[in-house]
Formats: structure tokens, C-alpha cells, sequence
């Protein structure tokens, strides 16, 4: 059995697909680009504010499920440019504690609306 997950606080998927589904206490969480849902605009005045509104965005669907980051188990990072890792690293971790989630940061040659970076994840979900 499945769940959808809709976050007013996170913005609209743009394709078809929800914003997180949730299924046997796992909540698997879509891709989220840097999108502030409350002015629909995109953020990519820096890395660095890009990556903290893409990290707001999965913390809004985290919490819609009623979990939260200490609850993720792994999280996939998509970057535009590697040389973005460190910058992009520093603001993810932030938003973490240990023991931090598994993960892999790959790099690709275009992202959704040509963002830098996009970020999702799967997180335990206690009934």
C-alpha cells in the first residue's frame, strides 16, 4: 500500500510524479530543486542559498510525513558541477546529525529548469 505525500510548504511537482510517497514506514522522497513555493521562483543567486532552499524543500516533505532528517536513511545529490561539492557538502551537512545518512553525489550534464543541484532522499517513517 501506498501513500502520496503533498508538502503546501514545498513546491509542485512539475512533472508526474508526487512530491514523496510513503510505503511500509519508508518515505521515499522525489528529487527537489530550489524552488521557494511561496514567490515560485527559483533560487540560484549562489550554491550555497540554492542548496539551503533544496534542503528546506525536503524538510517540508519530511515533516508533512511527520519524520524529519534524523530519519533519513540515504539521499541521493545530483550536481550540475562537481566544483560545486564542497560548497554544496558544507550546507547539506548542516542540516545533519550522526549518524549522517548513506549517499552518493553524482555529477550529471542538466538538471530539471537547468538547476545546479537536486537532491532526494528515503527516510523511516515511525507508524
Amino acid at each position: 500500500m501506498k501513500k502520496e505525500i503533498n508538502s503546501q510548504d514545498a513546491p509542485e511537482p512539475i512533472g508526474p510524479y508526487s512530491q514523496a510517497i510513503l510505503s511500509n514506514g519508508l518515505l521515499f522522497v522525489s528529487g527537489q530543486i530550489a524552488i521557494d513555493r511561496s514567490t515560485g521562483q527559483l533560487i540560484q543567486d549562489s550554491i550555497v542559498s540554492e542548496t539551503h532552499q533544496v534542503m528546506k524543500n525536503l524538510q517540508s516533505i519530511l515533516h508533512e510525513a511527520h519524520t524529519d532528517f534524523n530519519q533519513v536513511l540515504k539521499c541521493t545529490i545530483f550536481l550540475k558541477s562537481m566544483e560545486d561539492f564542497s560548497q554544496v557538502n558544507e550546507v547539506y551537512g548542516s542540516y545533519l546529525s550522526d549518524p549522517a545518512p548513506a549517499r552518493e553525489t553524482v555529477a550529471v550534464s542538466t538538471l530539471p529548469k537547468n538547476v545546479n543541484v537536486e537532491i532526494s532522499c528515503i527516510a523511516s517513517v515511525e507508524n
